[in-house]
């Protein structure tokens, strides 16, 4: 095994946490999210050739509805301004998800 083991459930850097949040924040806001909504955000990692190193997966399920964005940047890299990118085609004319 050429690379090392990297533990899946290891804590990432400081903020990782308290960005995640923040992209929950903006996606809620976004797209106009009821309470009872979840929304759920992965960094996830790719060691494939042309893959970025490091992808956002921002989920949104309501209602038996779930919508997928994915962000290729790291978590900590995220913006309000890619979560906006990211979910413009599921903003209808009315504003609201769901």
């Amino acid at each position: 095994m050429s690379r090392a083991f990297v533990n899946p459930l290891a804590r990432g850097t400081a903020g990782v946490v308290d960005r995640a949040r923040a992209i929950k924040q903006w996606t809620r806001h976004r797209l106009a999210l009821p309470d009872e909504a979840v929304v759920s955000v992965n960094e996830l990692s790719c060691h494939l050739p042309g893959c970025p190193p490091k992808e956002t997966v921002v989920l949104v399920m309501q209602g038996g509805k779930t919508i997928q964005a994915s962000i290729h940047k790291a978590v900590q890299q995220v913006t309000e301004d890619d979560v906006a990118v990211a979910f413009a085609a599921h903003v209808p004319a009315s504003g609201r998800y769901g």
